[in-house]
Order: C-alpha cells, then sequence, then structure tokens
C-alpha cells in the first residue's frame, strides 16, 4: 500500500510495466507528493473528485438515471479512492438520524464501486486490456472536449475554458415536483457554535435565536397554579418597591423609541495609561493606581430586604429605648406588644435561611411567648396596672387551661374589686367558658360582683374607695345579669329580679335608708317572704306600706274586683299528636316559654300552697336575688330602670343597653325587618327593640308563628306596673312612660294590621282608644301634644281619617299664639305628613291641606281648620318665618333648643319639598348637616360614647333620618336618582355606625344596583373604623339579600338553566364575613350572630359544617337557650343529646322529654 493514498495511481503504471521489482517498498522516496509539479496536478484532481461527488449524489436521487462511462484509468483511480474514503466516512455516520437516506444512497454507491474494484485489479495484475476499450478511449476523449455545453462538463476536460466554470442544467428535475422541496442535499447544513454572530459588540449587544434548545425545554414546563404551595408562598412575601429614575425628555417627539443600554451608563470606556485597553472596571483601575472607591460608592446598594430589615430594627431599638427611659407609660408597652405583630409579618431579623423564615412566620406559639415577654415586663414597672394585667391575662388564653385562668382572674379581682370594667370582663371571661359553665355559678357570681361593688360604694371597703361611674356601671351589670338569665330559660329569675329591685329602690321604708346595702338587704327578705303581692302583681302597695301596716297588724282583705271576660287561649299543649317527637318537643317549649314566664305564687282565694307548684323552678327564693340588690341615689338611674324593665317586657322604650350588655342581649333578627316602612316611609313608627327578644319570646330566625304581646297574665302584669309606677314620677318622666303604655298598645294594631288578624285588631283597637281618652283626661296630660299626636294616629291607622283630623284640629287649636314648642312641630308634622302619604302623589286637595298645616304653623293667630286653597302671599311669609327660625337656632346650637330644631328643619323640609321641590329640601338638609357636623368632635361615633354635645348628636341623627324618609318617599311616588340617597345615608352612617334604621335603609337601596363593589368597600371602610357590631351584621344581610336576589334569576322555570350556571360565589363571600365578624371582641359572644351563622350553613344543606359551627357557638355562648332550640330544629335526630347538654348546664328545660313521652301517651 502506497504511503500517501491519494497518489497510489501514478505509481502503479511503472511498477507494473517493470514486472514488480523487489525495491518497490523501498521507493517511496520517489512518490509525487514529494514534487512540487505535482501539486497542479493534485488541485486538478481534488476538483475533478468534488465534480464527480456531487454529480454521483446528482444521479442516485434522479429516477430517469443516464448511463455513464469512465473515460480514462486515472479517473478509475480516482474514484476508486473517493469510494474508499466515503465508505469510511458512511461507517461513521451509522448512528445519524437520516437512515432511509443513507441506505438508499450506500446501495448506488456499492453496485458501482464492485465494478471498480474488479477493474482496478485486473490493471494491477497485468492483465490484458480489450482492444475496443483502448480505441474508445479517445474517442470518448474527443467527445467529452466538444460537448461542452452538454449535461456533464469535468473541469479537467475544459482547463482551456475559462469563462464558464459551472454547470449548467437545463433539464428539469423531476423530484422536484415529485417531493415538493429541493433535496436536502443540495442545501448547504452547518451547526452553530454558541448563540453569538460576526461583527456584533458582545458587550452591548446580544442575538436571541429563535428555536435554541433553552426555550424548547420551556415550553414543557409546567406552569405553577395560584393554589399551588409556591404561588401562595409568593403572595405571602411583601412586593418590590419599584422606583423610577427622572429622565429628561426633549419637547421634540422622536421618530422611534430608543432601547437604553445599561453598560453605556455603568461602565464608560476610557483609556488611561493604567488601562490602556480600556477592559478594566473602575474599582480595579483604581486599585492599579494604589487609591482606593469614595466613600460614597463604599457604600453598597442596599436591597429592599435590607432596608426592610434596618427598618424593623431601628424600630425595634426605638421601642427598647422609649421603654427603658419611660417604664411607667403603659400606652407604650401596648404598643410595643402590638408591634409585634407587625414584626412577624415579614423575615426575621435575626433568622439565617428562607425556611427558617417561612417557619417563624408561621410561628403563633413564638409570638405569643415575645408578647407574653414583654407584657411581664411591663408589669414588672407597673405593678398596679389594670390594663397591663388583662392584656397578660387575654393572651394567656393561649397557653393556660381554664381553672388557671380562672384562679389569675380571681386575684386581679382580689386586688381591684372597686373596678367595675374589670368586672365587666371577669363575667364575660366566665360565662363564655364552656368546660367550666353552669347558669348557678354564673348567677352567684353576679351576685358576688354587685354585692361587693354595693359595699365599695357604701364605703365599707375602706382600702378601696368607689370610682367614677361606679353606680351605673352597678345597674348596666344588674341588667346584663337579668338578660342573661332570661336568655338561659329562668325568665322568673329575672322578672323577680326587677320586682325585687324595684321595690328595694322606690318603696323603701324611710327607717331602713340610712343603712348600708347589706342591712337594707336584710329588712328587705321578711317582706319578700311574707307572701304579699309584688311589682305587677294585682294589690301590689310596696315594701314601705307593708312595713307601716306591719307596726300596725296587719291588712285588711279586699275581694278583688270582677275584669271583663275576653276570649281565653287554647290550653292544649299538644294540638298534633303525629308529627314528630322533636316537632311537638319544640311547640310544646315555646307554648311554655309564652305563657309561664311569670314566678309562681299560691293563690290565697284558692287557698293554694307552695306543694302545689307543678314546677318548682318556678318558685323564686330569696337566696336567689338577695346578693343582686343595689342601691340606686340619682333619679335618672332610677327611671332608667323603670323604663329598662319596660323594655324587658316588650314595651318601646328611649334608652339602650351600654353597648357590651346589648351585644350580650342580641339574639333575635328583628333588626332587619321594616313592616310597613315601605310602604309610609314618612309616618312609620319603628319602636326598636334593638335585636334583643322580650321576654316570653324564643322565636325561630324565620319568625313563622311570631305573635305581638303577652298572654292574659301577661298583659294584666304590664297594666299593673304602669298603674303602680306612674305616680312615682311626674313632668316629663310621666310623660314618656304615658306616651309608651300608648306606644305598647298602638304596636299591637299594627301587628294585627299586618296580619290581617281582623277579630283581634277590631278589639284591640277598642283597648287602645279606651287608654288614650282616659291618659288624655287626666289634668296633667290635656295639653300633651305627645299623646295628641299618638291618638290621632291611631284613629288613621284604624281608618276613621275624619275623627283623625277632628282630633289634630283640636290639638292643634289648643296651642297658643306664642306656643311654639317642639310637641306642636310635631304634631304638625305627623299631620301634614299623613296628608302628604294619603294623597299618593304631590298634587291635589291633600298636598294642599299639607301647605296650609305647615303654613298655620308659622303664623301667630290661632289656627283654623283647611278650608281651600292656600294663598302664594301666605306661602312667602311661611317660608321667611322658616328660614329665619333656622337662622337663629343655627347660630345659638345650645343644648336647649337642640330637640326643637329637629322639629322645625323637619317642618320647614316638608314645606320646601311641597312648594318648591325635592332640591330645595335637600339643600336645607345639607346646611343644617354641614352646622352640626362641626359640633361634633369625632368623625366616628361609638354607640355608648357622649362626645360633642349629646343632644347635638342625636339632633344631627334625627334631622338625618327626616331627610331619608323624605327622599325615600319622593323616589316611590316620581323618578328620582339614587345617589342622593346614597351620599346622605353614607355620611351619616359614617358618623352613626350604629343607628340600625339608617343601616336597614341603606341595605335596601344598594339592594337595588346591580353593582356590588361600592357597598362593599363602605362596609369594608366602617368595619374597619368602628368597634360596633350592626356594620358587620347589616354587611352580612346585604349579601344574602343579594344571593336571594341572584337566585330568584338563575332558579327560574326554565328547565335545566340552573345546572349550567356556575356559582356567584356569594356563598363564600358570605362565610367569609361570618368568620370575620365572630372574630371581633363584640361578635364573638353575640349569640345573634351565631344563629345567623348556623341558619345560614343549614339552608345551604351542608349538615357537617352545621354542626361544627353550632358546638363553636356553645364554646363562645353556652349561656344562649336559643341556640340549642335551633339545633334540636335543624338536628332533630340529636334532641336528646342536646337536652342531655342543656341539662348538665342547668339551662331550663319546661319539658323533658320524660313528661313529653307521658303527655303522648294520655
Amino acid at each position: 500500500m502506497a504511503l500517501f493514498p491519494a497518489f497510489a495511481g501514478v505509481n502503479a503504471a511503472p511498477e507494473s510495466s517493470a514486472g514488480g521489482s523487489s525495491r518497490r517498498d523501498l521507493d517511496w522516496l520517489s512518490n509525487p507528493s514529494f514534487c512540487t509539479g505535482s501539486i497542479p496536478t493534485l488541485q486538478q484532481n481534488t476538483v475533478e473528485i468534488a465534480a464527480f461527488t456531487s454529480e454521483k449524489e446528482l444521479l442516485t436521487r434522479s429516477p430517469l438515471r443516464p448511463e455513464l462511462s469512465d473515460g480514462s484509468d486515472t479517473r478509475k483511480r480516482f474514484k476508486q479512492a473517493s469510494r474508499k474514503k466515503k465508505k469510511e466516512k458512511k461507517k461513521k455516520k451509522k448512528h445519524q438520524h437520516h437512515k432511509k437516506t443513507k441506505k438508499k444512497y450506500e446501495q448506488s454507491s456499492d453496485s458501482e464501486s464492485y465494478s471498480a474494484t474488479d477493474s482496478e485489479k485486473e490493471t494491477s495484475a497485468g492483465a490484458v486490456i480489450d482492444n475496443k476499450k483502448e480505441v474508445e478511449k479517445p474517442n470518448q476523449e474527443n467527445n467529452a472536449t466538444d460537448n461542452s455545453g452538454s449535461r456533464f462538463v469535468w473541469l479537467d476536460d475544459i482547463q482551456a475554458v475559462t469563462t464558464e466554470t459551472f454547470r449548467t442544467d437545463k433539464k428539469p428535475d423531476p423530484a422536484n415536483w415529485e417531493y415538493k422541496s429541493l433535496y436536502r442535499g443540495d442545501i448547504a447544513r452547518y451547526k452553530r457554535k454558541g448563540n453569538s454572530c460576526l461583527g456584533i459588540n458582545p458587550k452591548k449587544q446580544r442575538i436571541s435565536w429563535e428555536g435554541t434548545p433553552t426555550e424548547k425545554k420551556q415550553l414543557h414546563k409546567k406552569f405553577e397554579r395560584y393554589f399551588s404551595k409556591k404561588s401562595v408562598r409568593s403572595v405571602s412575601i411583601d412586593g418590590v418597591a419599584v422606583c423610577s429614575k427622572a429622565e429628561l425628555f426633549s419637547p421634540d417627539p422622536s421618530p422611534f423609541i430608543p432601547v437604553k443600554d445599561s453598560d453605556d451608563e455603568i461602565l464608560p470606556s476610557t483609556s488611561t495609561w493604567v488601562n490602556p485597553l480600556g477592559v478594566y472596571d473602575k474599582s480595579t483601575t483604581l486599585w492599579l493606581q494604589g487609591q482606593g472607591p469614595s466613600d460614597q460608592e463604599t457604600k453598597q446598594p442596599v436591597s429592599q430586604k435590607d432596608s426592610e430589615d434596618a427598618i424593623l430594627k431601628a424600630k425595634v431599638e426605638e421601642f427598647n429605648r422609649k421603654v427603658r427611659e419611660n417604664p411607667r407609660d403603659i400606652q407604650l408597652w401596648l404598643e410595643f406588644v402590638s408591634f409585634q405583630d407587625e414584626m412577624m409579618k415579614g423575615p426575621s431579623l435575626y433568622t439565617i435561611n428562607e425556611g427558617e423564615q417561612e417557619s417563624r412566620r408561621k410561628s403563633l406559639k413564638l409570638i405569643l411567648e415575645k408578647k407574653l415577654s414583654i407584657l411581664e415586663r411591663a408589669i414588672e414597672s407597673n405593678q398596679n396596672s389594670v390594663e397591663l394585667k388583662l392584656a397578660r391575662l387575654k393572651l394567656c388564653t393561649e397557653f393556660w387551661e381554664p381553672s388557671t385562668l380562672i384562679k389569675e382572674w380571681q386575684k386581679l379581682i382580689f386586688l381591684h374589686p372597686n373596678n367595675t370594667a374589670l368586672w365587666q370582663k371577669y363575667l364575660l371571661f366566665c360565662q363564655s367558658q364552656f368546660s367550666t359553665f353552669t347558669v348557678s355559678k354564673i348567677h352567684n357570681l353576679y351576685g358576688k360582683c354587685l354585692s361587693t361593688l354595693a359595699a365599695v360604694q357604701d364605703g365599707s371597703i375602706l382600702s378601696h374607695p368607689a370610682l367614677p361611674g361606679t353606680e351605673e356601671a352597678m345597674l348596666a351589670l344588674f341588667l346584663q345579669q337579668c338578660h342573661f338569665l332570661r336568655q338561659a330559660g329562668h325568665t322568673e329569675k329575672a322578672i323577680s329580679l326587677f320586682q325585687a329591685m324595684i321595690d328595694f329602690t322606690f318603696f323603701k321604708p324611710d327607717s331602713v335608708k340610712d343603712l348600708p346595702t347589706r342591712g337594707q338587704v336584710e329588712f328587705f327578705e321578711p317582706f319578700w317572704d311574707s307572701g304579699e303581692p309584688r311589682v305587677g302583681e294585682k294589690g301590689a302597695r310596696g315594701w314601705r306600706a307593708w312595713m307601716h301596716q306591719q307596726e300596725r297588724g296587719g291588712w285588711v282583705v279586699v275581694k278583688p274586683d270582677e275584669d271583663e271576660d275576653e276570649p281565653e287561649e287554647d290550653d292544649q299543649e299538644i294540638k298534633n299528636k303525629t308529627l314528630p317527637k322533636w316537632q311537638i318537643w319544640l311547640s310544646v317549649e315555646h307554648s311554655r316559654e309564652q305563657r309561664h314566664w311569670l314566678p309562681w305564687r299560691p293563690d290565697k282565694t284558692k287557698k293554694q300552697t307552695d306543694d302545689d307548684c307543678d314546677d318548682p323552678e318556678r318558685q323564686v327564693l330569696f337566696d336567689d336575688l338577695g346578693l343582686s340588690l343595689i342601691k340606686l341615689s340619682s333619679s335618672d338611674l332610677k327611671f332608667q330602670l323603670i323604663d329598662s324593665f319596660l323594655q324587658f317586657l316588650g314595651v318601646p322604650s328611649r334608652y339602650n343597653l351600654p353597648a357590651p350588655c346589648l351585644y350580650l342581649a342580641m339574639d333575635e333578627n328583628g333588626i332587619f325587618d321594616d313592616g310597613l316602612s315601605d310602604e309610609k316611609p314618612l309616618t312609620f313608627f319603628n319602636p326598636s327593640f334593638s335585636g334583643v327578644n322580650c321576654i316570653g319570646h324564643m322565636d325561630k330566625m324565620n319568625r313563622q308563628g311570631q305573635r305581638m304581646g303577652h298572654c292574659k297574665e301577661g298583659e294584666e302584669f304590664i297594666q299593673n306596673i304602669f298603674h303602680l309606677v306612674l305616680p312615682l314620677f311626674s313632668g316629663k318622666e310621666k310623660s314618656h312612660l304615658c306616651l309608651s303604655w300608648l306606644q305598647y298598645e298602638i304596636v299591637k294594631v299594627t301587628w294585627y294590621m299586618q296580619t290581617k288578624n281582623k277579630k283581634r285588631l277590631k278589639s284591640q283597637g277598642k283597648k287602645c282608644k279606651k287608654l288614650a281618652k282616659n291618659l288624655l283626661k287626666e289634668p296633667e296630660n290635656r295639653n300633651n301634644f305627645c299623646l295628641w299626636k299618638e291618638y290621632a294616629h291611631l284613629e288613621w291607622l284604624l281608618g276613621n281619617i275624619e275623627d283623625a283630623r277632628k282630633v289634630f284640629d283640636t290639638a292643634l287649636s289648643m296651642a297658643g299664639p306664642e306656643d311654639s314648642s317642639a310637641r306642636l312641630y310635631d304634631l304638625s308634622l305627623l299631620y301634614a305628613a299623613l296628608e302628604v302619604e294619603l294623597s299618593g302623589n304631590l298634587e291635589g286637595a291633600a298636598t294642599s291641606r299639607a301647605i296650609h298645616i305647615l303654613t298655620k304653623l308659622t303664623e301667630n293667630g290661632p289656627y283654623t281648620p283647611y278650608t281651600g286653597q292656600v294663598l302664594a302671599v301666605n306661602v312667602l311669609k311661611a317660608r321667611k318665618a322658616y328660614e329665619h327660625t333656622l337662622q337663629k337656632h343655627l347660630s345659638e346650637s345650645s343644648e336647649p333648643c337642640a330637640g326643637h330644631l329637629v322639629s322645625m328643619v323637619g317642618c320647614f323640609m316638608l314645606f320646601q319639598y311641597l312648594t318648591t321641590g325635592v332640591n330645595a329640601a335637600v339643600q336645607i338638609y345639607k346646611q343644617v348637616f354641614e352646622r352640626l357636623k362641626g359640633s361634633i368632635s369625632s368623625e366616628f361615633i361609638e354607640p355608648s360614647a357622649n362626645i360633642g354635645t349629646p343632644d347635638l348628636t342625636s339632633a344631627l341623627e334625627a334631622v338625618t333620618l327626616m331627610h331619608t324618609n323624605l327622599l325615600r318617599y319622593h323616589m316611590k311616588v316620581s323618578v328620582f336618582p339614587l345617589n342622593p340617597l346614597r351620599e346622605a345615608l353614607s355620611e351619616a352612617l359614617k358618623l352613626y355606625p350604629g343607628n340600625q334604621v339608617l343601616w336597614r335603609s341603606y341595605v335596601q337601596i344598594q339592594n337595588k344596583s346591580h353593582n356590588a363593589s361600592k357597598t362593599r368597600r363602605f362596609f369594608d371602610v366602617i368595619i374597619r373604623s368602628t368597634k360596633s357590631l350592626e356594620p358587620r351584621l347589616f354587611a352580612v344581610q346585604a349579601e344574602k339579600m343579594r344571593k336571594r336576589l341572584v337566585e330568584a334569576v338563575l332558579r327560574v322555570d326554565a328547565g335545566e338553566i340552573h345546572s349550567t350556571i356556575p356559582e356567584t360565589g356569594l356563598s363564600n363571600r358570605i362565610k367569609a364575613l361570618f368568620e370575620n365578624a365572630i372574630q371581633s371582641d363584640n361578635g364573638s359572644n353575640c349569640p345573634l350572630l351565631w344563629r345567623m351563622y348556623l341558619n345560614f350553613l343549614v339552608s345551604l344543606g351542608n349538615k357537617e359544617r352545621s354542626k361544627g359551627v353550632f358546638y363553636r357557638a356553645l364554646q363562645h355562648c353556652p349561656w344562649a337557650k336559643v341556640l340549642y332550640m335551633d339545633a334540636v330544629d335543624y338536628f332533630p335526630d340529636q334532641i336528646q343529646e342536646i337536652l342531655d347538654l342543656m341539662t348538665e348546664k342547668e339551662l331550663r328545660v319546661r319539658v323533658p322529654i320524660e313528661e313529653l313521652e307521658l303527655l303522648l301517651e294520655d
């Protein structure tokens, strides 16, 4: 084999001619590859091989393959060498992707290589070549030279031709039509190394190649959904602050947006003697020069995380410094404790890795321990701070057992027995501990609290003097105890507490007034056990009269009077025995709640004794109430006691319970009902009971079967109370009691009108008119415009329009020419509003009557009934008089005229509405609102806070109610946008977030809007800014109303359309609102909120989750019997378990299950 295979054919001829000499192997020095003259020949042969290779590939693909004849031995030898090289390359390419093309190519090349190899062997062996081939060789060479423009042209054959060195193929290739593309071998193939490109600056420019492997991998990357762990973790991380550099823009607009290079600004190209090529950065250049960086450059750019850590660390150091300098600042310590929540929102300063930061952020126990250590440090510096100790106890509820917590509370109470706020929190804590709760234990705890505070007030506890406001707080705690007993089902004890307290306060003998409270209670016990009639019972005369009579020798028994016969109610408790047992139990329990709420007393006329009582729980002993009796010295508190008792019985009252006690007592959803307010927005009388059930009523959430009033004995009890307490007061207080009594009867009339009970409506109407006439006959009530107003309104409600007008005209004519009191304005306003609502529009005689009434109010002359159209001159005079009076009141803004201002503004607004239009009335309201708003110091007013002037605060609230009612009426009778009413309600609710009437109006008008986002934002703002529970309750109610509206649209009779419409998400929103509300301080112990939550979940059909919410409710409100009653209604299969739980907690069960079974057998 030759050393250089490319020149193997050159030596083949001499060797064969010499006959194969022995020096053939040593003859490599004569190889032509060492000869300079062979270089052009080599180049020419290489070109020939390349042309031949391309020609062979073309012939392999072409379907019409022509016959080829080799021209010379030299050409054969070159073919042989090229084929060997190709075979070696093909062996290396066996594992590449394009296998089919390779196989086809190998078959065609192999078939030709066999003939070439055979001819090579014959030539090397010295075989005789056929004469025909030798003769044909010169002819082929001549033909190839002559036919240079034919299909195949070889460069070595046409060396003389230099003008045309490329082959021209004029014959079309049918394969292009067959395969619809060029042959891949005709297209240059290459592999790109790197992502760069020649001609670009790699420092400033970069090319993004399409179809790179990295991008292909990214296409197959699985995207994370929003609920994945990684996405949730990214949401909890604080966002990155975005800041932009100030840039100068030229005034002339540029034709294109320039893309700036960051390197241009950061790394300017500088060429110095140290850095001649400009490849070093600035810091390296300075180092080479022997210089250090400047002070500004020394500071490293601070990342956002480092800056946040620095800020938090600075705050921690600031707090530590402040508490070290001012250890007596209690508020500073509490701020430091609350700051720990902010610290745990982000990563900690003292953690190392990200996983530790995440675990630390979620570690509740860690933050609680840190808060506890801060509070313990604060208590060491402030031993007498109750606020810090309360915060510590509240924090320890997460660590300690209930028994340990109670011991700590007892220690704290022992140290501060005169702190009423501490007693309030202690009672609430013990009342809401399900594991240790029993009714008797909490009842005795209330008695201990009141007796201790009474001793502090008397001065018996010398170490702790009475704090300011102790008497008011004691009355609030007493009322809270009565409502606790009512909610637990022990209504007899609650009524007895009120009876004893009224006797103890109003009918106290003079001989015991100077004694301390404990001594007075000891003298009161014989009266209570004597069996004498108590407050509300027939023949009750009081403790003082009993003491005087005992000194004289006893009472003279008088035969009781016979009352008129009234239709008695059916006493049959079980009306349908076919119902399930749980339904029968509920109906019997509700029936006994309504009839047996009074304490049982033996009737001496019937010769009854204590042994004749069927239910011993109905008897109340003195030991159950002796500790809860307190002394009240203030006349206002005494009247508030009477008013609260009447409200407890269901009589309308002007007093509301204090905020903590109110939310504990809220247990019925009547706060969302409007009744007739939509039909008569101007004149609807709405006595607010603030969501508190009256005695004897435990209504269901759907309020089916609800009844107004009480049984016969209950109504007699209320009448006896009024007869007993009316002589105790005079003036405004007596007038208010008479008004409350009459309003109580009118409320029953409106209730029977709604239920369309004509029989009871007729009898109640007669009874109510008789009461009104009897009250007006009394000398002190003859000029009482409030009673005249209610009596005329009663006649109007009963349909006696002419009689009502006569009553109104009579009352107005009784007023003197200079009598312009607020009561007279109220009377005229109601008269005019009734006339306006009677017409139903703003035209006609009724409107003229209203204008006549409001015009006569401003004249000094006596009132004359309506005779005809009012003159325009009189209207102008009346407007001027109203404007003058309004400016006078607004300029003074003193307390005595606040009530007068409300009535006058109401009359002026209605007058302007009837004569000019609704916009004029709105302007008056805006003027008054802006003036009175400046007198109130706080923008957001809590229900129990007296911020600013109380009279002006209530005056602004009343004016707002009048304004909203007027706008609601105008929207009813004409077309008017919602926006003015919405804005007025929004401004008012920011000032009065606890006003239920305003919230009802707001929810109703917002329910008409299809966009709920504005309503939700407003509720969110109010909820964040106040501790009142009403915004949270009405936010839930608004979403429930919207849900009912959506379901009414989705569930129309349209076949299976309801299954195709997706869930609106309102259910989850309502659940979130409930969860947010029950986590608040006032909402966690509110029975009404838990009842609403439980009822909503049951309505969704989720029984298991409803049971969980029921047991959560018991953890916070274990005393609320209505929750157990609702659970029996919702989970009837667990009635026995629920009744056992009620018995264990000592709640009042009037119908034991054993007694029910006996009744069913009978």
